[in-house]
């Protein structure tokens, strides 16, 4: 029986060749931590949103040149992690 990491692993490869992106390179482990940032700062379904979103912003910029791809998902989990980490403390504190 394959472990979470190995059916997460095929499961990444296999949506990558899918929608022809076998040259991406994802760090799994990373878009998970988003996932459980977002998820715990924001509200539980922030989650795929987030990471939605994160994934969505960084192909535009490596797309149009602006950056490759990793330095690409790099910031736009960067952006991602920050606020959602701040959106909790802003709700705590109330502004």
């Amino acid at each position: 029986m394959k472990s979470q990491d190995e059916t997460l692993e095929d499961w990444c490869r296999a949506l990558l060749q899918a929608l022809e992106l076998e040259d991406v390179e994802i760090d799994i482990n990373e878009v998970l931590a988003l996932a459980g940032v977002a998820a715990h700062s924001v509200v539980r379904p922030a989650a795929p949103l987030t990471t939605f979103i994160a994934g969505f912003a960084a192909g535009l910029a490596s797309g149009s040149g602006q950056a490759t791809d990793a330095v690409a998902m790099q910031a736009a989990v960067g952006v991602a992690r920050a606020l959602a980490s701040g959106y909790a403390a802003t709700e705590v504190s109330g502004t």
